[in-house]
């Protein structure tokens, strides 16, 4: 029995039909923390009740209601409640491309595309990212599709700029893109510290040092980061959690399950629910 007074977390993370290429996730969380991670596309948040507490690079915001989150991708963060009731939040993942799409359609901005500032207020933005989630819940596609777009171009025309090139150019950097090819195809069974230094002609406590800098977090760190997501572009095509755990190299369906709810938000069974189409729409967790 769930001690008196204690509050009850829930989350929803699936993906629209028409909208294939944005992931929306609402949920409260007080005691969920998630570690540090990135992301492929992009993160747009709004906290409608309580404070998140989202750790980036630079620093950590205290995000609240009105405010609006913007991550960048392949930007390390992690995320945990700022007061003792948690957070309340509605969260967007639209994909690079939709995001440079809009960009090229909308504004002056070309390139790839992103976003100069973490969180902002702006009661507006925060309002029409609830508004995409309404109106995806009520399987309304011309509504969501429309309204994600006036959002991104707000977004974009307020905060927007072009993202620097991340190509390699040190040798430290060299080190880190090389380790991390070597990790993403040797995902199932990765060497040592020591064994993928030797292998790169270099030092492990000097790759280590190169790694952190160059994706924000450390080797063993990313990888479990890039399992998870592989784990999930394999429950996108309907494999089971259990053979999509082997596969990307976690011991078992319990090691992918913790891992994967701790980053995901949600449980591994519970997000290939939502991909097999069991929820098209619906009103979802509480408001």
């Amino acid at each position: 029995m769930a001690a008196a007074g204690a509050v009850k977390e829930w989350a929803r993370h699936w993906q629209y039909a028409e909208l294939p290429d944005l992931d929306l996730l609402r949920a409260r969380y007080v005691r969920h923390t998630f570690p540090r991670h990135s992301h492929e596309g992009y993160v747009l948040g709004s906290v409608t009740r309580g404070i998140e507490d989202v750790g980036l690079p630079d620093g950590t915001v205290h995000a609240g209601p009105g405010s609006v989150v913007m991550i960048n991708p392949e930007v390390p963060h992690t995320a945990r409640a700022g007061v003792p009731d948690g957070w309340v939040y509605a969260t967007l993942y639209p994909s690079a491309r939709v995001v440079n799409d809009i960009a090229a359609d909308l504004t002056s901005l070309r390139g790839t595309v992103g976003f100069a500032r973490t969180n902002v207020v702006d009661p507006q933005a925060a309002r029409l990212i609830a508004e995409v989630h309404r109106a995806a819940e009520e399987g309304n596609a011309l509504a969501a599709d429309s309204v994600l777009r006036v959002l991104v171009a707000r977004l974009l025309d307020s905060h927007g700029t072009v993202l620097p090139s991340r190509v390699p150019r040190a040798a430290g950097s060299r080190d880190a893109a090389r380790a991390r090819a070597v990790l993403e195809e040797r995902m199932e069974r990765p060497p040592t510290l020591e064994a993928l230094a030797s292998e790169l002609g270099t030092s492990p406590f000097a790759l280590l040092r190169a790694f952190r800098k160059q994706y924000g977090m450390p080797p063993h760190t990313w990888l479990t980061d890039a399992r998870v997501r592989r784990a999930r572009r394999m429950l996108d095509e309907g494999t089971a959690p259990a053979e999509a755990a082997t596969a990307v190299g976690f011991t078992d369906q319990p090691h992918l399950n913790r891992h994967f709810t701790r980053i995901v938000g949600v449980p591994p069974g519970a997000y290939r629910r939502e991909r097999a189409g069991t929820y098209k729409t619906g009103p979802g967790p509480p408001p």
